[in-house]
């Protein structure tokens, strides 16, 4: 496996780039805008595809670089569920499975740093967010931010994986890289607490000043998605014409969410499945999506609009004409009121 650990010395930051092999496919964990060229760099020199993009929570101390990542490569944005951030490529849920070329890695919910946080479990470590830092915790005083709600993260979630589980945290400010569970367990002063309450006591009483870059950093990490106006950048077809028209004519719809995604909250009836990881596959010449595309019109969806933008662009680069997406994706679709097929 590929594996390594970027610092960010302005806001302290850990970004992680996971990959199973030279040449796979990429994922970057909490990664840094000023420090986007810096990835790019390491992806070209090791011949990788950077495919997903992992904020672990809408950070207060940097400017996500997610978005500038997402525009360099392509890749799909990834939140938890929870995340107020106005659009995410693809929001997982606790104990979903992120999955790249030869690499799984488990959601884990885990608030109190703030409400959407996150930690990433894979094999032999965990990617902790703000969660649980090396012989510290975060704070729990801003961003919907509670002190109980981390306790529980903590003690009934994180310091319940094995002892030898290396730890990953989003931030260090001594210069520590990596800890393990147990040595937490034993050695972290916040964690030497016998109640919730004692816990929160500690947690209460901080009196930290806030980031430096928070009213900066907050604002933009909500709006790091591609909104509808740049989803108008490609050929598109509003919700309401297709239910006007419903079901159209000489229209093939193309789901190109990921198998989970169309599991959990339906499909479009009628539609077929392209999912965004392989689409490019499905536009080459003997792709399924070609001959489609000569006798009719295409029309993509995600789930909010961003992966659908984007594949526009793909197919028009590969040649495909008549492609265009719903703007909004099966959001849209869903609060528009159109019928929705369990798979």
């Amino acid at each position: 496996m590929l594996f390594r650990q970027f610092f960010d010395k302005t806001s302290s930051t850990y970004t992680y780039l996971l990959a199973s092999r030279a040449g796979a496919e990429a994922l970057l964990i909490d990664p840094v805008y000023e420090q986007t060229e810096r990835y790019l760099k390491l992806l070209e020199e090791l011949d990788l595809r950077l495919v997903k993009v992992v904020d672990t929570h809408v950070h207060a101390d940097h400017v996500s670089a997610m978005g500038k990542l997402r525009d360099a490569t392509r890749c799909v944005t990834v939140m938890g569920e929870q995340s107020p951030a106005d659009i995410v490529s693809l929001r997982v849920r606790d104990m979903d499975a992120l999955t790249i070329e030869g690499i799984t890695l488990t959601a884990l919910h885990t608030p109190g740093h703030t409400s959407e946080s996150y930690s990433f479990l894979m094999d032999d470590r965990v990617f902790t967010g703000d969660t649980l830092l090396i012989r510290g915790t975060g704070r729990t005083d801003f961003q919907n931010g509670d002190p109980y709600a981390q306790y529980h993260s903590l003690f009934e979630r994180l310091l319940k994986l094995p002892e030898q589980t290396f730890v990953f945290p989003a931030h260090d400010y001594k210069g520590d890289t990596v800890s393990t569970i147990g040595e937490e367990r034993r050695y972290n002063p916040r964690l030497q607490v016998r109640s919730v309450e004692e816990y929160a006591e500690i947690m209460n009483n901080l009196n930290l000043p806030n980031p430096a870059m928070m009213d900066v950093a907050v604002p933009e990490n909500l709006k790091l998605g591609l909104r509808l106006e740049a989803q108008h950048r490609v050929p598109a077809v509003e919700v309401e014409e297709l239910l006007a028209a419903w079901p159209p004519e000489g229209v093939t719809l193309v789901d190109i969410r990921e198998e989970g995604e169309r599991a959990r909250f339906g499909v479009i009836p009628g539609s077929i499945h392209a999912p965004y990881g392989q689409f490019d596959q499905y536009c080459g010449r003997s792709g399924p999506l070609a001959g489609l595309a000569k006798d009719g019109r295409i029309v993509l969806y995600c789930a909010v609009g961003e992966r659908s933008t984007l594949a526009v662009e793909i197919a028009g680069e590969l040649g495909l004409k008549n492609v265009a997406h719903i703007p909004g994706g099966f959001s849209a679709w869903s609060r528009a009121g159109g019928a929705v097929e369990r798979v």
